[in-house]
């Protein structure tokens, strides 16, 4: 009923930059926060960045200046935009969406996409 579909991953060199972009799709009423977590094998996913309904971003130590989280809520859309890209930053790259289906119940879900791969070569 509700799908995120997550693009734009890739390989790139150390240094370059990547726009990932998720778009949120089915039932949808309202979307509170949309962010981006990260996974490597062997650890836990961890966030990368947020960004709430007013446009209020959050984001892990580890990309601040170099990452930025940007959402269009007309196409229920979130991109992240990373630039200066380390070898520290490969991972698959998973956006989630609070979603609240519908609007006879006052229930936020979360949702998550299947992940993209972001691979930065040295």
């Amino acid at each position: 009923q509700v799908q995120l579909t997550e693009s734009g991953g890739g390989l790139v060199q150390v240094g370059g930059s990547l726009r990932l972009s998720c778009v949120a799709s089915g039932i949808i009423f309202d979307i509170s926060a949309m962010g981006w977590h990260r996974q490597v094998p062997g650890k836990q996913r961890e966030l990368v960045a947020i960004i709430n309904s007013d446009g209020n971003t959050n984001s892990a130590d580890s990309v601040r200046g170099r990452f930025t989280i940007s959402r269009d809520n007309a196409r229920n859309t979130v991109h992240l935009h990373m630039n200066s890209l380390r070898p520290e930053d490969t991972g698959t790259y998973y956006c989630d969406a609070r979603i609240r289906p519908t609007a006879d119940k006052a229930t936020y879900y979360d949702f998550w996409g299947q992940g993209t791969q972001v691979t930065v070569s040295s």
